[in-house]
């Protein structure tokens, strides 16, 4: 599940660096890619209620829940809503480059905001490894991308964190060395949401990590890795 204002493209590499027995499923969010004729969602119970109908196509086998920024609190309200809905847990939860959901009053007043100027906005994805420079010198992909983004700015305001709410499977938490995060405290508040255990890895780089690490992000994480033989390598890792 995709960062604010993101696709799937960016995590299609992924898919070489999985063990054959596992596949890459992308939850593309309303309004662009394959989905570009749909609607956005309009707020966050629209936005999940449509995850929901996604989830259900795959909950039949024994799957992982992967989000990075948005995407880790997607993931986070995905996995207390499968419940609900009548569906298998998944295996795992792996939340990426956010902080607790259990701060949404204090993410909604951060930078950026749908209050913020375009010129503004592309200027924090283009910070932030979202917008390359090829894609600014294009009027209409930079106007594609403020809309993407500020649609959903507008769906993540409307979340609201329903209080004693608790992932009931293994929570692993990633975040980069020199992201914006406040990585001690932001891996003590996902601590606290998952009843069945938890580990966090600090990685290289930014919100996007490094290049190579992001081009292998699943490597690290131990529950994608495929099971070690007696007398067999480590998996290789970024």
């Amino acid at each position: 599940m995709s960062f604010c204002g993101g696709g799937t493209a960016s995590f299609r590499p992924w898919a070489r660096s999985l063990p054959d027995d596992v596949e890459l499923v992308l939850y593309c969010y309303p309004g662009r890619e394959g989905r570009f004729t749909s609607p956005f969602a309009r707020d966050w119970d629209e936005l999940l209620a449509d995850a929901v109908s996604a989830l259900r196509g795959i909950a039949g086998r024994p799957y992982t829940l992967l989000g990075h920024s948005m995407g880790a609190w997607v993931a986070f309200d995905l996995a207390v809503r499968a419940d609900r809905a009548g569906l298998a847990p998944p295996q795992s939860l792996i939340v990426s480059a956010a902080d607790a959901p259990t701060r949404w009053k204090e993410d909604r007043d951060s930078p950026p905001t749908v209050r913020d100027s375009d010129e503004y906005l592309l200027d924090w994805m283009s910070a932030n490894g979202q917008l390359s420079d090829g894609a600014r010198a294009d009027p209409e992909i930079m106007q594609i991308a403020v809309e993407i983004l500020r649609a959903d700015m507008q769906v993540m305001d409307t979340y609201r964190y329903r209080a004693g709410e608790r992932a009931r499977v293994p929570l692993h938490f990633l975040h980069g060395e020199e992201d914006y995060l406040d990585g001690p405290a932001a891996t003590e508040r996902w601590q606290q949401l998952s009843t069945a255990g938890f580990t966090s890895t600090r990685l290289p780089g930014g919100h996007f990590y490094t290049p190579a690490v992001w081009a292998r992000l699943p490597g690290h994480v131990s529950s994608l890795r495929p099971a070690r033989h007696e007398g067999a390598a480590a998996p290789v890792t970024a």
